[in-house]
């Protein structure tokens, strides 16, 4: 199958993309476009059918950071392979970097965008658990101006945001971590680069009083746990999931409690890659 017809579109910039959307608003189904690395299959099988697509893979302001010393602030257009390869800085002391390598292949890296990865918002997505993990906030720009979320409150369900018919996320903001930063990552996938079943990844930065896990790849929004004192063994593991995510199925609970407790354990480990 291939896609239905539309008109396409690059943006010179983030406000020549919001302006482009404003003026569809109401006569033509607008959507952004960036690396197309989950678009693109959407528009060819027809799940998704927008007359006007706004490319804005090339726009500057996108493709840039800015390092205050505290923060990170990365353009949306940033891509997988530019965090993994270090292009832009790591405010993870290198775990960013690692924890991008394992997203999918280096093809889909090469072209694929935080930002448009955010926006897709799907479950099983590296960045959406990752970014949940680090306590990210995303910019936005529309016709009214310039916003700021956090990435917890943006993401309001599978494949679901906030983000208004002619806004554009713009940027992705995290903070540094410490340098007894901890890390945990686990995902169970069928294959090397494919989506995952179960997904977890956790830290403990003691300097900035952070302790946490997200488990991912699961049918609703990744699920952030602060209490990860029982994290650790089997039966709290699951106890956990069940608290956190009520309503799944024994074997999900299995598969995700596996998850959760390797990624505590690996916080133990000095790499904390789990």
């Amino acid at each position: 199958m291939k896609a239905a017809p539309f008109d396409y579109t690059r943006a010179r910039d983030s406000a020549h993309a919001v302006e482009l959307l404003a003026a569809a608003e109401g006569e033509r189904f607008a959507k952004i476009i960036a690396g197309g690395q989950s678009l693109g299959p959407m528009l060819n099988l027809r799940l998704s059918e927008p007359d006007l697509l706004v490319d804005v893979r090339t726009c500057p302001d996108l493709r840039r950071y800015h390092d205050d010393g505290e923060t990170i602030l990365y353009g949306a257009a940033v891509t997988h392979s530019e965090v993994e390869d270090g292009t832009v800085p790591d405010p993870c002391h290198g775990w960013l970097s690692e924890a991008a390598r394992r997203i999918a292949y280096r093809a889909v890296r090469n072209r694929g965008t935080m930002g448009g990865s955010i926006v897709h918002a799907d479950p099983a997505a590296d960045w959406l658990v990752i970014l949940l993990l680090l306590d990210a906030e995303v910019v936005i720009l529309g016709s009214e101006g310039t916003r700021t979320a956090a990435l917890s409150g943006f993401v309001t369900g599978p494949f679901s945001t906030d983000l208004g018919a002619n806004e554009v996320l713009v940027g992705i903001r995290i903070a540094r971590r410490s340098s007894h930063v901890r890390y945990g990552y686990r995902k169970t996938a069928a294959k090397v680069g494919e989506f995952a079943t179960a997904f977890c990844v956790a830290l403990v930065d003691p300097e900035r009083g952070e302790s946490r896990a997200v488990l991912g790849a699961i049918e609703r929004p990744p699920i952030v746990i602060d209490d990860l004192s029982h994290a650790s063994t089997a039966t709290g593991a699951e106890a956990l999931v069940n608290s956190h995510v009520p309503g799944i199925d024994a074997p999900s609970v299995r598969l995700h409690a596996v998850a959760l407790r390797r990624a505590v354990r690996a916080l133990e480990g000095s790499g904390g890659s789990g």
